[in-house]
């Protein structure tokens, strides 16, 4: 209820105006919440020497997590070159540990096989423990029946360390492992101060980490850091690919304010609206933002908008009413992918935080659509980081560092007053994506790499 409390709605309320003003605006095929250009029947024409490739996550599609989406991507687009694909998953969804999905189906010439777990969801780190064991039990035995030799094996690392596994179920048969890194645990585990997972314990688990990259035939990092990283722990630089996470860059494009329906949708009309879009979770921070608010009372026309869920997305709401700053926060779930175009859109700029310990550890993901979106950027992060290299590189937006609010409230009073300068960024992140970073791009790459695999 929080989303519309200030103005008296409802939750319910506005996510129904939300899909009222969206319903004419979605195509049929972006409704499913997959691409149109992806969602097509796979080639009768595929190679003779192309090996059958296996993924291995906990989340595949319709699941609206981000590795969920990064995968199911990729693993759409290549069943669509040809490619015989299959995919083992959970049959949870992110934000939904009870929810049931089909245990098998075939989706856009991809092969799904859910697997049982246990359920306990992402709110407490011992249940999160055992549905992560449990996945690692289920997925061994799944693959280890299904893989042929010669098959092409690439695992995620939701949950962390599925390539420890993964290396002795290659071994065993003898399928080429390719380890997709979305982040390095249990580095971040350490960082986070994840308990037992430090000292004796976290050496021995790294040992057994790089054991598993140095037997892969790949390692696909998300990040410049992250591969400094691991060539600075003894992991042959041959064997690290250097392949950026993407969005729906053809889908997501900038959608001007005044022609966007869930800026009237959500009653945004006249106002500067500072976004952050996703997960909220332990590797980010929240109290900068808070700090600037405070100091933002003053300012009417300001809202901070906050779409998404996480560890920390309820502590954030619980401390915004504790601090009595109700007024200038909305805070909305997770949007269906068909919305993100338009609601990637409303925010006049974007937010983006990472701790500065988890540099190199973790990329934010959502770094892509912002800049798809044609939006400016102010990320609280250390000045080093990856993604704040490319934003001072670019011009495409500012970092604060992480305890600054004075500077963030100043910088926000800033932008508000210069709309063109806003503009001016926004351009310059899509110029900087479609250089760079496109979904056609990455797929480019992946595609080139498991060809020479197999």
């Amino acid at each position: 209820a929080l989303a519309g409390e200030h103005r008296g709605e409802t939750f319910r309320r506005v996510r129904r105006r939300t899909r009222v003003m969206l319903r004419d605006a979605c195509s049929p095929e972006s409704a499913l919440g997959v691409s149109a250009s992806l969602m097509v029947e796979p080639s009768d024409h595929a190679s003779s020497t192309t090996k059958r490739i296996i993924f291995v996550n906990r989340y595949f599609f319709p699941d609206h997590s981000a590795t969920s989406q990064i995968l199911s991507d990729l693993a759409f687009y290549l069943a669509g070159c040809g490619h015989a694909v299959r995919v083992f998953a959970g049959r949870q969804r992110y934000d939904d540990p009870h929810a049931r999905l089909p245990e098998t189906e075939r989706r856009a010439g991809v092969d799904v096989s859910r697997l049982s777990t246990t359920r306990f969801g992402r709110s407490r780190l011992v249940g999160r423990g055992f549905d992560y064991v449990s996945f690692y039990a289920s997925a061994w035995r799944s693959v280890l029946a299904a893989a042929q030799p010669g098959d092409i094996l690439v695992v995620k690392t939701d949950p962390p360390l599925l390539c420890i596994p993964a290396m002795h179920v290659a071994k065993r048969r003898g399928l080429h492992l390719v380890n997709w890194l979305q982040d390095l645990y249990p580095e971040v585990a350490t960082k986070l101060g994840v308990p037992f997972v430090n000292g004796p314990v976290a050496q021995g688990l790294m040992r057994l980490r790089d054991a598993a990259l140095r037997q892969a035939k790949a390692n696909v990092v998300v990040g410049d850091r992250m591969a400094e990283i691991l060539r600075a722990r003894g992991i042959s630089g041959d064997r690290i690919h250097v392949i950026p996470n993407w969005c729906d860059d053809e889908e997501i494009r900038p959608v001007d304010r005044h022609d966007n329906p869930l800026r009237s949708a959500w009653s945004l009309e006249d106002k500067f609206v500072v976004g952050y879009s996703g997960n909220l979770g332990r590797a980010h921070e929240y109290d900068t933002v808070l700090a600037a608010a405070e100091r933002l009372r003053d300012v009417p026309h300001m809202v901070f908008l906050f779409i998404g869920g996480g560890a920390k997305f309820d502590e954030l709401a619980r401390a915004v009413r504790e601090r009595k700053l109700d007024p200038l926060f909305r805070f909305l779930p997770y949007q269906e992918r068909a919305a993100l175009k338009y609601s990637l859109s409303v925010p006049d700029v974007h937010l983006i935080s990472l701790k500065p310990e988890l540099e190199g550890l973790i990329v934010p993901s959502k770094f892509y659509g912002i800049a798809a979106a044609g939006r400016p950027m102010i990320a609280v992060t250390a000045a080093d980081g990856e993604f704040a290299r490319h934003i001072q590189q670019y011009h495409c937006g500012t970092v604060v560092e992480p305890g600054a609010g004075d500077q963030l409230a100043a910088t926000l009073r800033s932008f508000s007053s210069d709309r063109r300068g806003l503009q001016e960024m926004g351009q310059r992140a899509r110029t900087m994506l479609e250089g760079q970073f496109t979904r056609a791009q990455a797929f480019e790459r992946w595609r080139r790499l498991l060809e020479s695999i197999a």
